[in-house]
C-alpha cells in the first residue's frame, strides 16, 4: 500500500476532500484519472494566463470582464496549489518544508 493517501484534485462528498489509498502506486484506474484531471486543469490555468495577458492589456477591459477573469485566476490557481500539495505529499514534503526555506533566509540575512 502506498505510504501517503493521494489527494484527489476532486473534492468528495459534502466538499471535502478526497483520497485515494491504493496498493498500485499510480496505476490504477482513478490514478490515471486523477492524473488526467491535474493535467487538464495545469493545462487550463496556461490558457488563462494567456488570456489573462491579453485582456489585462487592453485599456478598454470591462469591469465585468476583469471580475471574471478574476475569479476564472482564483479557481485555477486553488487547482495548481491542490495539484502542489498532492505531489509534494506523495514526494514525501510537509508543508513546513515549503515554508521553512524563506523564513531561514530571512532570519539569516537579519
Amino acid at each position: 500500500m502506498s505510504a501517503q493517501p493521494r489527494l484527489l484534485p476532486w473534492n468528495g462528498m459534502n466538499g471535502q476532500p478526497a483520497y485515494l489509498v491504493t496498493e498500485e502506486e499510480g496505476t490504477g484506474h482513478v490514478s490515471k484519472l486523477a492524473d488526467e484531471m491535474e493535467a487538464f486543469q495545469l493545462h487550463m490555468a496556461t490558457e488563462l494566463v494567456g488570456h489573462a495577458l491579453e485582456l489585462l492589456g487592453n485599456s478598454k477591459a470591462e469591469v465585468e470582464e476583469l471580475r471574471f477573469l478574476s475569479n476564472r485566476m482564483i479557481e485555477a490557481l486553488r487547482d495548481a496549489l491542490r495539484i502542489a500539495e498532492s505531489r509534494g505529499r506523495r514526494l514525501g514534503l510537509s508543508e513546513e518544508d515549503g515554508d521553512d526555506g524563506p523564513d531561514q533566509a530571512n532570519e539569516a540575512d537579519g
